[in-house]
């Protein structure tokens, strides 16, 4: 058990140093992030995802995404697919002018998720992809993501329980550049019973050529809408 979180920690403190080492430019903003999944029946899910990213730590908006999909059980705890819609506002100021320039995209995504256990350690792995829609233009791209929650002060996830939570995903084009972008995130988090958690986390964002840190208050709901 000791070996599985040493590795995940060293995992971790290397994606961060790649992450800012690479980088030619780096800055630290803020995202506030609520992810809910609330359970229709035993198969059938319904996920919806608010998250506001601030380009510093106490305001200034840099981009509003809004997320939603409809997911399916393939079995009871491990497997999952889910199909969705997202809507992403972005903020951006033109270098002459002190006025925000506003542009939208428009996605469709689909995904497949697939979840073990390996003593205390509770791993995620993500498969998405996203067909991007802008306002003069059209892409796709693929991302994995993996993901560790450990346990502190109890063996499982149940409620009153603090945990670590590290992850790392990657974002590949269909197009040149096919690099999109690398994001390294670790945190500490709370479960406040088996619906209801929080985390307190920090992600090293690197892009092609510069990098964006941010630090992230994240707030997970999977209430269910109707009791089994």
């Amino acid at each position: 058990m000791f070996k599985i979180k040493k590795y995940c920690i060293v995992l971790l403190i290397f994606l961060f140093q790649s992450s800012l080492g690479l980088a030619q430019q780096s800055n630290t903003g803020n995202w506030l992030v609520y992810f809910g999944n609330q359970k229709i029946n035993k198969k059938w899910s319904w996920w919806n995802e608010v998250q506001l990213r601030n380009y510093d730590f106490i305001g200034d908006v840099q981009q509003v995404l809004l997320r939603t999909g409809i997911g399916y059980d393939l079995d009871e705890k491990s497997t999952n697919v889910l199909m969705g819609y997202a809507h992403v506002t972005n903020y951006s100021y033109q270098s002459n002018d002190s006025k925000k320039k506003v542009t939208t995209e428009n996605r469709l995504y689909q995904q497949f998720i697939l979840k073990n256990k390996l003593n205390r350690v509770f791993l995620t792995h993500r498969y998405r992809m996203e067909e991007r829609f802008f306002q003069d233009d059209f892409s796709m791209r693929f991302r994995y993501f993996l993901s560790c929650n450990i346990p502190i002060n109890k063996p499982e996830m149940t409620g009153k329980t603090w945990y670590a939570s590290m992850y790392n995903e990657v974002f590949l084009q269909t197009k040149a550049p096919f690099f999109d972008r690398n994001r390294a995130y670790a945190a500490l988090g709370y479960v406040i019973n088996p619906s209801l958690k929080i985390e307190l986390g920090y992600m090293a964002q690197n892009l092609e050529k510069t990098s964006r840190n941010q630090f992230q208050i994240v707030f997970f709901n999977n209430l269910p809408l109707a009791k089994d």
